[in-house]
């Protein structure tokens, strides 16, 4: 693991867009992109660029099960809003949370993983050390899942909603297998709030309890943390 220690998120996002940019002039052609408060900043860098994705593909991590895409709080809105209305790509992907057939649901997407190999992935992390939605106890040889969600991401993903009562409590998501199958992959940690969570990650043993320890498996990461964030590191 490169683990780069930033000042803020503005600094983060620099970083992370020479890695993007740098992966597109090496003919990168899929990026897996993920949502939340980490990556916007990486995400606004990137609108402001000239990059350019026309030709590339992009596979999202995941997505709420209930809300239609045209809610403000599902993540294919979020990806149009903060990436896609301003930086289309070729083709984007994002897990179907109104899927009537579930299983259904998953077996595509891993069909669509399978497709579009990801070249860099992009990952934030939970308080609680998942990635995407893969809550503790995830194997990290899973595939795409439907996921329960905890009480402590529910809590967490609050925020966004205006009652607690309206998070979903379900969501699909790229599983650990799938994630630790991309070329490359780039980490955002800001804020105490994820320090443990990025100790664990990168000095804790390997464990489901942690699922981003599972990125130790991995033989190109690079974890983009601010002080607070890379305050338990002991190295």
């Amino acid at each position: 693991m490169k683990i780069i220690k930033v000042k803020d998120q503005v600094e983060g996002a620099q970083k992370g867009f020479e890695i993007f940019k740098e992966g597109l002039a090496n003919d990168a052609k899929v990026f897996g992109l993920a949502t939340g408060s980490s990556p916007i900043a990486f995400y606004q860098k990137v609108v402001a660029s000239d990059l350019d994705f026309t030709e590339c593909t992009s596979v999202n991590l995941d997505e709420y099960v209930g809300l239609p895409a045209e809610n403000d709080q599902s993540y294919h809105y979020f990806m149009k809003e903060n990436l896609f209305n301003k930086k289309p790509f070729a083709k984007s992907y994002v897990p179907n949370g109104l899927a009537s057939d579930i299983p259904a649901e998953l077996k595509r997407y891993d069909q669509v993983i399978a497709d579009n190999p990801v070249d860099i992935q992009i990952l934030g992390i939970g308080q609680n050390g998942h990635i995407g939605f893969n809550e503790p106890g995830s194997s990290f040889d899973s595939n795409t899942q439907e996921v329960q969600l905890t009480e402590s991401t529910i809590k967490a993903n609050a925020r966004f909603f205006e009652n607690e009562a309206d998070v979903p409590t379900k969501a699909i998501s790229m599983g650990i297998g799938s994630i630790l199958k991309a070329k490359k992959i780039v980490l955002f940690a800001y804020g105490e709030s994820k320090a443990e969570a990025i100790k664990g990650t990168v000095e804790g043993p390997q464990t489901t309890d942690v699922p981003a320890s599972a990125l130790q498996l991995h033989d190109d990461v690079t974890i983009i943390v601010d002080e607070a964030a890379a305050s338990l590191l002991s190295k």
